[in-house]
């Protein structure tokens, strides 16, 4: 017999016996007549037997409900499974707050920040090629420089572009006597500003997906956004998505982890997302220059963290630029670009809202054996997968990065793709944490 059936069955029962007792409340004998004592006692054990049943009933319904959300959790690919390092389930983990889906028809336009780079074509052939809508990723192409063979190229791609926004303001801009050679990191941020003005107040979008005319993206770039989307609107710790981590040459990351995603503390940049409400915060305080190491600064940080992930969904073939290549040969072209297409639509991610990520991420990285930077690097107990290094300087900090072969640059303290001062990359075929002692509170901004 189903669950179903035996609660209908109790039911029925239940109303009999209520009125069996109503009949004989409102028909009771009068005081010179006797109630069978046989009688009595059915009646109390049929009491008895309707109220454990009842209890039990109880306990059905409760169960019913409770496979009835494990269903709807299993529909809606939010198990609140997670995984440890090694791709096994860790039981240990109870995640405590969960992620909703995304309401209605979710749109997130692609800005592209354009100057005067006919190479331009292949970025956006890749971003043509890999998204799955048009509706749903809009492209909007943002020109500064009014380089007309930049111009005609992006003119050619006719409606695969939904918008193609020009810069009305090529003017040069007053700058102190010592910047003069820095004029165009200026023209940047006055582009960013007027773009992202364009977006969010004149087309009205409630959030931007920003890349440069220099990236290269993965194939499963865009899947990657739309479902780190949610944790972006219901996490306020978080301020930005970015498909970059700085630590992502090939031998430093584990390759056969394409779902692995982290916080970070550290503004990646290079392929990010954004809500309007950030821009709202930002865009009157929008700074003269350098956006970037601006976004980096506590005033603006405001402790808030991005996700970004293990390998990267964006690499650049930029050398040349306003930098003049600082970190391209050295650094940039060894960056790892994803090519192996993770579903993350279908992954639970709500193991990277704070309250979840923390509890997990800390204990994994102060349970695991500290060893010293001459060990690591010598292969030394090689029967731990996973080890921590500890600093506590910032000039040890910088050497064990560089004896490590990480980046060892702090921007107000905030060492790149850290976390809690924790910098995860693998070194030698193991996970590497370099951390500070379990004590850490806070980042020093001084460290730079």
């Amino acid at each position: 017999m189903t669950k179903r059936r035996r609660i209908v069955l109790w039911g029925a029962i239940v109303f009999l016996a209520w009125n069996i007792l109503t009949f004989f409340v409102v028909h009771r004998p009068s005081s010179d007549q006797q109630v069978p004592s046989d009688l009595l006692k059915k009646l109390e054990g049929l009491q008895s037997e309707v109220q454990r049943q009842m209890n039990n009933n109880e306990a059905l319904l409760r169960d019913l409900k409770k496979q009835k959300d494990l269903l709807n959790r299993y529909r809606n690919g939010n198990t609140g499974v997670q995984m440890d390092q090694g791709g096994r389930v860790n039981n240990s983990v109870r995640i405590t707050h969960r992620l909703q889906s995304p309401a209605g028809d979710v749109v997130i336009p692609v800005l592209v920040i354009a100057c005067n780079r006919p190479t331009v074509r292949r970025s956006l052939d890749l971003l043509v090629k890999h998204r799955p809508s048009e509706h749903q990723f809009p492209i909007i192409v943002s020109q500064d420089c009014g380089h007309q063979e930049t111009s005609t190229v992006i003119k050619s791609y006719g409606d695969k572009i939904a918008h193609y926004i020009q810069q009305p303001d090529l003017s040069d801009i007053p700058v102190p006597p010592n910047h003069k050679r820095l004029q165009g990191y200026y023209k940047i941020s006055r582009h960013y500003k007027w773009a992202l003005n364009q977006v969010f107040n004149r087309l009205g979008y409630g959030s931007v997906l920003i890349v440069e005319d220099d990236l290269d993206i993965a194939p499963d770039f865009f899947d990657y956004f739309l479902s780190t989307l949610p944790l972006l609107q219901q996490d306020s710790s978080l301020w930005c998505v970015s498909a970059w981590n700085d630590n992502g040459k090939e031998h430093m990351t584990d390759t056969n982890r394409q779902d692995l995603l982290y916080r970070t503390d550290f503004f990646p940049g290079l392929g990010w997302m954004m809500l309007k409400n950030l821009w709202d915060e930002l865009e009157p305080k929008w700074p003269a220059s350098f956006w970037d190491d601006w976004m980096r600064h506590p005033d603006q940080r405001k402790d808030r963290a991005c996700i970004r992930p293990e390998i990267c969904r964006t690499s650049t073939f930029g050398r040349v630029g306003v930098s003049k290549g600082q970190y391209f040969d050295k650094h940039l072209k060894f960056i790892k670009l994803n090519t192996k297409p993770f579903d993350f639509t279908h992954t639970d991610l709500s193991y990277l809202l704070k309250d979840n990520y923390d509890r997990r991420f800390i204990s994994e990285v102060y349970r695991s054996p500290q060893l010293t930077v001459k060990e690591v690097i010598a292969n030394q107990h090689a029967e731990h997968n996973v080890v921590r290094v500890q600093y506590k300087t910032k000039e040890e900090f910088k050497g064990f990065a560089k004896q490590l072969g990480i980046m060892d640059d702090l921007k107000a303290g905030v060492p790149r793709a850290g976390y809690h001062g924790i910098v995860s990359f693998m070194f030698k075929g193991r996970r590497v944490h370099l951390s500070p002692p379990a004590d850490w509170t806070q980042y020093d901004p001084s460290w730079s």
